[in-house]
């Protein structure tokens, strides 16, 4: 399991031209489901996300995560971060997984954020998404659950 994560001063995810998540600051994490991800997974990925810290202190050192100053967090499903680009010019997504494992496992992943009282919102998954980001930094970092 991949997130992408980025630390924004506000983000939304519209679907259809209707915004169905919408932040001000916090994070928004793009999570791709790769094949053979579990729910160890989901949960190793949540509490990173929310334990991270990458919002600045006084003297702009990373010293704070999103716990610490309540910011809010918009996640999105994007199986494109599992794509693999060693061969030809189009990726290939062999290493995600299935839909419907992949939906399981995202929205067991929200479940697990959703605990911390931090405003959580969402994009849906499977759907063709528009995501507005004002990424604060930039700050971007990639997690992966087989990297622990």
């Amino acid at each position: 399991m991949k997130a992408l994560v980025q630390r924004v001063s506000r983000a939304s995810v519209s679907v259809n031209d209707k915004i169905v998540g919408k932040i001000g600051r916090g994070l928004v994490v793009f999570l791709g489901v790769a094949q053979g991800d579990s729910k160890e997974d989901a949960t190793y990925l949540a509490n990173k996300v929310v334990n991270l810290r990458i919002f600045a202190d006084e003297a702009s050192k990373f010293s704070f995560s999103a716990l610490e100053t309540k910011g809010d967090i918009l996640i999105v499903s994007q199986f494109t971060l599992l794509a693999d680009t060693r061969k030809g010019r189009r990726p290939d997504f062999t290493d995600a997984a299935p839909p419907d494992v992949a939906k399981e496992l995202y929205e067991f992943f929200v479940e697990q954020v959703r605990p911390t009282g931090l405003k959580v919102e969402t994009g849906v998954f499977q759907e063709h998404m528009l995501v507005e980001i004002y990424n604060d930094g930039p700050v971007t970092i990639l997690l992966e659950s087989r990297n622990k």
